[in-house]
């Protein structure tokens, strides 16, 4: 029994004080003293026990004459506090029971455990358990996790110095930062083979985040029953938290993050990484990843890998959206089509055909002058170039990150993780709640499985809900496109010529635009309340699948969010890019939503193009959800946390401890870098799918990530509590959603260029239509004509203000003009645009899919000089071990040498000798 709960006599406790009030040298020597020899029994692993130390007079005294409670070690001083369980005694005998029994479970597995009195705690009613993995326990578990320890320092030299590398210096930090401990070659821990590995000091051979990491995995799986007891399902520390036994189960950070650790044993990590990485001023420099990675385990060092990667990525493409919007701006003076639409003469003569029915009037051309000079600002020959280079941009980025990715694997010891440790990362849920057992064929033991049938029921029932969900949202969507088709009549009815009402604001806002961003903003709405309730039904279904690995669990609700967040998000994106506008008829005969009784007509685009009004969907549904985002990750918790950080900042390090400052910060959960993940890879769909239509897409990502970074880490940092280190050699499924939302980029912008954008029919009426190489006219050949008596009643504004000043009026379309014997058809013009449309289409998809496998091929996924040094460790690695044998080898024979009687020594010398010659080192 392990367990220190004993407090000092009051006479001794006494006297002791009195000692040290007094500054005795003699006293605080023979304490100094005690300690040493405390510190030098533990670490031999000889003299007295645990338990017997705990009954020493001499160990109470030590605990109670501790200044400093902001600490990381048991009241000894001497044995590190990996991991930490919080409760409430609400006087329930049954989680009594079941915190006996799981304490006493936890002692049998050789954990040491040590308790801090409620007295102790600043709210006077929470205990905190405090738990030791000693060096036998973190042994036998390293050896049944395949952890990789060092066992030669490297040889390899690092890379050689770049040209005007002095220009970098102003972004990077202090080499012992970036830089935390030496390169070393590893391998799997044997615990048969200690001596094998470079093991100088015991107690810091494991880094804390492989110590909790050890911690954890026996706490997932410790049961809380008794031995004669049948209840395999009370098994792991996750039930006890969701039952309420615990309330909070967390390793510790290993100071407070704005001040340093007094005790010189303590690495005080956590303060580096906020005065390096966590504060905004920091934003331009490199990211510690080494550092990230040491404290916080591999899997979240992926991901700042990957998010400083994309990051730095976007800073090429938002220059070029940059350079492409200001070839818009540059060029505005020579938009001959906004000039005609502008001009009195030409944009105010034409009277254009009512845009909906009864309530919306004739109107002038020229009222769309502003929207037309939009338009032009993104709907420019720039747009196309602009369009090839993202195609090429997002494989460059891809295959270059797939580099990066390797490089990490063989740093951080990720190269051979996920084949050999897929059945370590076993769930504890599918452990309990599949009782079924069948032998494994590879390791021979029987193993618990799911049988098909409740495999295909499950699965049945998560796909008809994923089904239905995604039907919601689509009824959603067709709800938000009633609603522009009914309120649009308003806006017109309220919005009218701007030479007649409401000339103030007329000039500015259209009834269209009025329309795109009121629906724009109640769909955001939308998309943020189907988000809220899907989150959960994502988790229980998912749940519910009883996935067997941790990563199958995170791939499959990936799969299922992303799914969902794919439709709820680009859905009202993909209407306005290729459908508004594109199934609209013509006067006379109108095509209409559900039919011509409901009265809903189809949506037409603005004569300046729809590219406009995606641009305005884009940017209200991009940068609101960006907006929302940081508000929810760094206001609020940064308000739910302000005055517990401000009570911690001002409590003396004796009075609050750090189990109880890291207590009150919040719980990083499973998921918790999922919605990191989730949140970059939407925003990375909307620089890619849509960028054709708003090219400054990049440069909003850019300034969004780089204060998504120092958010990130600002709050891991000072708001979570420190997180159980995990290991994950790359970004999981989320590099193939990347890789299809790459291709799926392609299509869409070759087809937003062709048919959203007004860029073919220009080209084609410059090249086949105009006269002397020049778009003069271009507005008026877009334009055809209909006649005016010819228009239903049904389709007549109630209000026929043009009192007959013309007999006709326009649309946009390519029809034969009124009297032409194929009237109200579609001319040759239309057919050679949707010609040249498609043949855009092939050319530009094929292109850019040429030069994205081309360089796909060209770069290869790891650089040979990792190829290299993965190589030399194997190599060394059996090099090494089979030296290792060798000297095993001869050490047993020669003790065996020394053992045998007299006459057999000539013989055996010569098979010591000839069994030597065979086993020299390679």
């Amino acid at each position: 029994m392990r367990r220190i709960t004993g407090k000092a006599k009051e006479e001794t406790l006494i006297e002791l004080q009195t000692a040290t009030d007094s500054h005795s040298a003699d006293g605080l020597a023979v304490l100094t003293a005690f300690r040493i020899n405390l510190h030098s029994d533990e670490s031999s692993g000889n003299g007295v026990s645990s338990s017997e130390r705990n009954s020493l007079p001499g160990h109470a005294e030590t605990e109670k004459l501790q200044p400093n409670r902001d600490t990381v070690f048991f009241r000894d001083g001497v044995r590190r506090i990996d991991f930490v369980l919080s409760y409430v005694d609400d006087k329930d005998e049954r989680k009594q029971e079941r915190r006996r029994e799981f304490e006493a479970n936890l002692e049998k597995t050789g954990l040491e455990l040590e308790t801090e009195d409620k007295s102790d705690s600043k709210d006077k009613k929470t205990y905190f358990l405090k738990i030791h993995a000693p060096w036998e326990v973190l042994v036998t578990y390293a050896d049944v996790l395949k952890i990789k320890v060092p066992f030669k320092e490297s040889d390899i030299p690092h890379g050689q110095e770049v040209p005007l590398e002095w220009l970098s210096h102003p972004f990077r930090l202090p080499d012992h930062i970036m830089n935390p401990q030496p390169d070393y070659f590893t391998s799997h821990f044997d615990k048969t083979k200690t001596d094998f590995f470079l093991i100088n000091d015991k107690d810091t051979f494991f880094p804390p985040s492989t110590r909790n990491r050890i911690v954890f995995y026996i706490l997932a799986r410790c049961p809380y029953f008794n031995e004669g007891r049948k209840d395999k399902d009370k098994t792991g520390i996750k039930r006890l938290l969701s039952n309420g036994t615990y309330t909070a189960a967390f390793p510790l950070h290993d100071c407070r993050y704005w001040k340093k650790a007094r005790n010189a044993e303590c690495e005080s990590e956590r303060f580096n990484l906020y005065r390096h990485w966590a504060r905004f001023l920091c934003f331009y420099k490199e990211q510690p990843l080494n550092l990230i990675r040491k404290y916080y385990g591999e899997k979240i060092g992926i991901y700042f890998a990957w998010l400083g990667f994309y990051t730095e990525m976007l800073f090429l493409a938002a220059v070029m959206g940059v350079i492409c919007f200001t070839y818009g701006v540059l060029s505005y003076d020579d938009n001959l089509s906004s000039k005609e639409i502008c001009d009195a003469e030409i944009g105010g003569s034409i009277v254009m055909c009512p845009l909906c029915d009864k309530k919306c009037p004739f109107w002038k051309l020229n009222s769309t002058c502003l929207s037309s000079w939009q338009s032009h600002l993104f709907d420019n020959e720039g747009t196309v170039f602009f369009a090839i280079f993202m195609g090429i941009w997002v494989t460059l980025f891809l295959e270059f990150w797939k580099r990066r990715q390797a490089r990490l694997e063989y740093e951080w010891d990720l190269v051979d993780f996920e084949e050999e440790q897929q059945q370590l990362q076993i769930r504890p849920e599918f452990e309990i709640r599949c009782t079924n057992r069948r032998l494994n064929k590879i390791t021979q033991e029987m193993e618990p499985y799911l049988p098909v049938t409740s495999k295909c029921a499950r699965f049945c029932l998560s796909s008809a809900t994923v089904i239905f969900w995604i039907s919601l949202i689509v009824a959603c969507i067709i709800g938000v496109i009633v609603y522009r088709l009914a309120v649009y009549a308003a806006f017109a009815s309220i919005i009218k010529d701007p030479l007649r009402n409401i000339q103030l604001v007329g000039r500015f806002i259209t009834p269209q635009l009025a329309t795109s961003v009121t629906a724009s903003c109640i769909n955001f709405v939308i998309i943020m309340i189907l988000n809220f309730f899907y989150e959960r039904v994502a988790i229980w279904i998912t749940d519910m699948e009883i996935p067997k690995t941790h990563m199958e669990y995170e791939n499959r609700l990936t799969m299922k969010m992303f799914l969902f967040q794919f439709v709820n998000y680009y859905s009202s994106c993909f209407y306005v890019a290729f459908f508004k506008g594109k199934f609209v008829g013509y006067p006379g005969q109108y095509s209409y939503m559900f039919g011509r009784s409901s009265k809903l007509r189809n949506e037409e685009c603005d004569p300046g193009g729809c590219l406009i009004e995606l641009t305005t969907q884009l940017v209200i549904v991009m940068v609101g959800k960006q907006l929302w985002g940081n508000i929810q990750e760094a206001l609020l918790p940064l308000m739910r946390n302000w005055w517990s950080s401000r009570k911690g900042r001002h409590n003396p390090e004796n009075h609050y401890s750090r189990w109880e400052q890291d207590n009150v910060l919040l719980n990083f959960g499973q998921l918790g870098l999922f919605y990191e993940y989730l949140e970059m890879v939407i925003q990375f769909g909307f620089i890619t799918l849509f960028v054709a239509s708003f090219p400054l897409a990049p440069l909003l990502a850019l300034c969004n990530n780089i204060l998504e970074i120092r958010v990130d880490a600002w709050k891991f940092t000072t708001q979570f509590r420190r997180p159980v280190a995990s290991k994950a050699r790359n970004i999981g499924a989320w590099q193939e959603i990347l890789n299809a939302v790459a291709i799926l980029s392609v299509v869409t912008n070759a087809f937003i260029m062709a048919f959203t954008s007004d860029m073919i029919p220009r080209m084609v009426y410059l090249y086949a239509y105009g006269k002397d190489a020049s778009m003069r006219g271009y507005v008026n050949n877009s334009l055809s004509v209909y006649k005016i008596s010819q228009i239903p009643g049904d389709n007549m504004p109630e209000d026929n203000w043009y009192e007959n000043s013309t007999s006709t009026c326009r649309y946009r379309d390519y029809r034969y003009p009124p009297g032409h014997e194929r009237e109200y058809t579609h001319t040759m013009q239309f057919w050679h645009i949707l010609a040249a449309k498609m043949a855009f289409i092939i050319i530009m998809e094929h292109v850019v899919f040429v030069v994205k496998f081309f360089v796909a091929w060209l770069i290869p996924d790891v650089p040979s000089d990792v190829k290299a040094r993965i190589k030399r460790e194997r190599y060394l690695i059996q090099e090494y071990l089979h030296n290792y044998e060798v000297e095993k080898l001869k050490l047993q024979l020669s003790a065996s040498f020394l053992t045998e009687p007299l006459s057999e020594l000539t013989v055996t010398a010569d098979k010591h000798e000839v069994l030597s010659e065979c086993l020299q080192p390679l």
